[in-house]
């Protein structure tokens, strides 16, 4: 995936990974977000920028079981070089960037307020939001609540 294939239209960046808690607290929810907004013109993209040496579950291998598993229908991509994990300053996994037709920064937040052992379900419902309004050309919300996740395990 380059910015051509995305080119004219909103792009979602999810950094995320195998192994965090967090991150499979929401795959689920992740693979319906791309089922429903890719049909709607969003492009969407997963990167994996964790050090697999240090994190084998976070191989190259593993991401293409984990994607087939959990049916993300949207590239999973492996930031090799971590390169673009730190383009981005992408802390976290999750880290969620939502940009709008001009790839401008239109939202940078959580998925939505549950988390791992809580009982808020998983819904998605401040990132929908967002992408609601982007993908109807308004600006997403203001003061979005930072994510929560697992740091992105850089090489040493």
């Amino acid at each position: 995936m380059s910015n051509r294939d995305a080119a004219g239209r909103p792009l979602l960046v999810l950094f995320l990974c195998n192994h965090c808690p967090f991150v499979k607290h929401i795959r689920h929810e992740v693979a319906a977000i791309g089922r429903a907004y890719l049909p709607r013109g969003l492009a969407i993209a997963g990167i994996n920028s964790n050090d697999p040496v240090a994190y084998p579950d976070d191989a190259p291998e593993r991401m293409i079981a984990e994607a087939c598993d959990v049916g993300y229908c949207f590239p999973y991509l492996f930031d090799e070089t971590q390169q673009c994990a730190r383009a981005f300053d992408a802390q976290c996994t999750p880290d969620i960037f939502l940009f709008d037709a001009d790839h401008r920064l239109a939202y940078r937040g959580q998925l939505d307020d549950s988390r791992p052992k809580s009982t808020i379900p998983v819904t998605g419902r401040d990132l929908r939001m967002a992408m609601d309004a982007v993908l109807t050309g308004r600006a997403a919300t203001e003061s979005p609540i930072p994510s929560v996740g697992c740091s992105i395990k850089w090489r040493s």
